[in-house]
């Protein structure tokens, strides 16, 4: 559930809004400038003045999307004005720029005239590569479409006319193959005769499927030709049937398309369609008909609805980046209604391919296979970009509106490697988290950042959170920030039942460490050692700690109680560093002040586990100020030895060192320098010879590098247990439990 704080808040941040404007060009010295501005700027200037398609080349035009709206149309909200549509649109620059590297310009238009509307983005045309129109309200919106699709000669796609409908149709595509039907021989009933409803009518009938066997309905009943309340758009899909109720029209129909509202269908209508009925319910936020109620109507009945907690999930943004994303590469002029549907199966077929590891993992290892079940890729398959696009740019080739050719082959490549593993990576995890869904037990239960970041994991489905603390004291605080702690267990250290077993325990393990048992009846009044022993005795499936409290104390406490895991010398911690194309990995950066020559070389190997538990090959340099023997000195000779145990441990593991961090990732420079490395690959995991300097690196690396660190992750525990910087933010906290989630799944499968 998104809260109206939180969001809030999330648009205001340190900077408010979601999107800015970053140059892709040095722009430091006064020849940078100069080199941008005047007068650098007027050789490129004259050169698309001779020839105006060389603005691809030498500007940000092919990559550059207008979205462009007059707010009349808002989801959730209706007419509510161009201003209050500009979060809509900063919205989908992001969705556009993560899923598929478009950048975009929003534009909000005050003007509700389809005229002036026109006029003004014409005028804009020659600096965007693209057009992409959102919420404006029918049927203007759809004769700004038609209007600027004729008359431009860049590709203009309508968001809300055709974002749903292509994914509705790929849908559509496997029913019909899993039901045995031919699209030309199907009855279909829309409900909603509004865009989306719309989109689906014109993206059904180019797909095959007969006018005649398409029943339209609005909130009045069947769109008929003598009906004086419809627009032209509408009147194009009038029918002069009997049928005028919805429910008289699903008497024997084949698919019903829902983009209406919620509860406009009974399991009655499902049991009166024909055998192996598809219902595709797109009504948001609520379907026409909720999946398992649909499923319980009959058996033989194919589903599909918009919430993306269910199967078959049809939501827009399978379609509209990767869309935009094929036409920008071939300088598209239009967006045709071929390219449309060339996107649709694109999307059937790939969810009739094998699922890959990444996707299985992410989902806890679950088998997808093709069926009623899933008729769609899951969103988090990288693959969309490259089949979708690509796709798209083949059939804007064939369709002769393309201005520019790529290579099948070359292209596709291009497309994998554009987005990198970064961007993806903590959608991936937090996917993968949900599989897992461990216990967290969090000492600090009043602090605010924990309280927020509690309820983002119960929302999330990242994990059942347990708020240690005076409960008072608590749910006070929750109230205070307008939190809801509905399910969520808060326990009393000084006052639960389980304080003398937890004490009896931990004077068992410490009892030769200077404890006595009235001591630990003592600390198990605090938090820390409270949740460390609910950890140890399994009472909990992870521990998150040290948002307020001093790093070296909470480490002091895990040390104690959980410690250890079995045949493990030391315990070590990680950071994922993640940034825009690449992720990486940082040890030791809060635990080991000075490892020696086997230290590292179990720190290399515990990163590499955890590394490889992620579902990334790792790729290790153990680093130091000189390379492979330039110096030698005690500091060199220690990672050199690190090296040679680490080898000698796992010969499997892709490792190399000494080595400055340059020659780890430039492979050039590994190749001329030195060719005998095993780093056959760009080091993608980073052992320090110290603390001192992973910690230094990493706050660099945040601090200038546009990273975003997660962490540090504990590596080498008995049970999972994370410890925070003091002072964290309730994402970092949300961001450190889900990589926590995964090392107790991983814990788990092993047991």
């Amino acid at each position: 559930m998104i809260r109206k704080s939180d969001a809030l808040d999330y648009h205001v941040g340190d900077r408010p809004g979601k999107i800015e404007v970053k140059p892709s060009k040095p722009c430091f010295s006064p020849r940078d400038m100069r080199m941008a501005y005047l007068p650098g700027a007027t050789y490129p200037a004259a050169e698309i003045a001779a020839d105006p398609a060389a603005s691809y080349r030498l500007t940000a035009k092919g990559n550059l999307v207008a979205v462009v709206t007059n707010g009349t149309a808002v989801p959730g909200l209706g007419d509510v004005g161009p201003a209050a549509a500009k979060p809509m649109g900063e919205g989908i620059a992001v969705l556009f720029k993560r899923l598929a590297d478009i950048d975009v310009f929003d534009l909000e238009l005050d003007t509700r005239s389809p005229d002036e509307f026109v006029a003004a983005v014409k005028m804009l045309e020659p600096g965007f590569g693209a057009v992409n129109l959102k919420d404006i309200m029918a049927p203007e919106g759809l004769e700004i479409h038609d209007r600027l699709s004729d008359s431009l000669r860049i590709p203009v796609f309508h968001e809300n006319l055709y974002g749903t409908a292509v994914v509705a149709m790929a849908a559509l595509i496997n029913a019909l193959s899993l039901a045995d039907k031919s699209i030309a021989s199907i009855r279909t009933v829309i409900c909603g005769a509004g865009t989306v409803g719309l989109g689906c009518a014109r993206l059904l009938t180019a797909l095959g499927a007969p006018r005649e066997g398409l029943l339209l309905y609005d909130v009045r009943g069947l769109i008929t030709p003598g009906r004086k309340d419809i627009n032209r758009y509408q009147s194009a899909f009038a029918a002069d049937r009997k049928e005028k109720t919805l429910a008289e029209g699903l008497a024997g129909a084949d698919v019903f398309i829902g983009a209406s509202a919620g509860g406009v269908l009974n399991q009655d209508m499902i049991r009166s369609m024909s055998r192996y009925p598809i219902v595709l319910a797109l009504a948001t936020p609520e379907p026409e008909i909720r999946y398992k109620d649909a499923k319980a109507a009959r058996r033989d009945v194919i589903v599909a609805t918009s919430l993306q907690d269910s199967p078959n999930a049809i939501v827009d943004l399978l379609s509209f980046p990767y869309i935009l994303r094929g036409a920008l590469d071939v300088h598209a002029s239009r967006i045709t209604e071929a390219m449309t549907l060339a996107a649709a199966k694109s999307l059937a077929e790939l969810a009739r391919e094998d699922v890959i590891d990444e996707v299985s993992r992410a989902y806890g290892y679950e088998t997808f296979t093709f069926g009623p079940d899933y008729l769609l890729p899951k969103p988090i398959d990288p693959r969309i970009l490259v089949s979708e696009s690509s796709a798209v740019a083949r059939q804007a080739i064939a369709d002769g509106v393309a201005q520019r050719s790529v290579e099948p082959e070359a292209y596709r490549e291009s497309l994998t490697v554009r987005l990198g593993t970064g961007r993806e990576m903590m959608r991936g995890i937090i996917h993968k988290a949900r599989q897992v869904v461990p216990r967290v037990v969090l000492p600090e239960g009043s602090h605010e950042a924990i309280l927020r970041a509690a309820t983002i994991m119960m929302d999330e489905g990242i994990a059942r959170p347990v708020l240690l603390g005076e409960e008072e004291l608590v749910r006070a605080a929750a109230g205070k920030f307008g939190l809801d702690l509905s399910g969520v267990p808060v326990i009393d250290p000084v006052r639960s039942p389980d304080r003398e077993r937890y004490a009896q325990e931990y004077f068992q393990l410490r009892a030769r460490r200077g404890v006595t048992y009235g001591v630990a009846l003592r600390r198990l009044t605090d938090p820390r050692h409270f949740a460390a022993l609910m950890l140890h005795k399994g009472d909990a499936d992870m521990m998150v700690t040290g948002v307020s409290d001093h790093f070296a104390e909470s480490l002091r406490v895990v040390l104690e109680v959980i410690g250890p895991a079995e045949g493990i010398r030391l315990i070590s911690s990680m950071y994922m560093v993640l940034r825009p194309k690449e992720v990486y990995f940082l040890a030791d950066c809060a635990v080991n002040i000075e490892p020696d020559a086997a230290d590292l070389a179990e720190i290399a190997l515990l990163t590499a586990g955890a590394v490889k538990a992620m579902g990334i090959d790792p790729r290790v340099a153990m680093l130091s100020f000189s390379n492979f023997g330039s110096v030698d000195h005690p500091f060199t000779r220690k990672v050199r030895e690190a090296v040679r145990i680490a080898r000698d441990r796992s010969p499997s593991l892709m490792i190399d060192g000494e080595m400055q961090p340059m020659p780890a990732l430039d492979a050039e420079l590994r190749a001329r320098l030195f060719p005998f490395t095993d780093l056959r690959q760009d080091a993608n995991v980073f052992i320090f010879p110290d603390l001192q300097s992973g910690h230094l690196a990493l706050h660099l690396l945040q601090r200038l590098g546009d990273a975003v660190a997660v962490g540090p992750v504990l590596t080498g525990t008995r049970r999972p247990v994370h410890l925070l910087q003091h002072g964290a933010s309730v994402q970092e906290i949300v961001n450190l439990a889900a990589v926590g989630a995964l090392q107790t799944g991983r814990s788990e499968r092993n047991k």
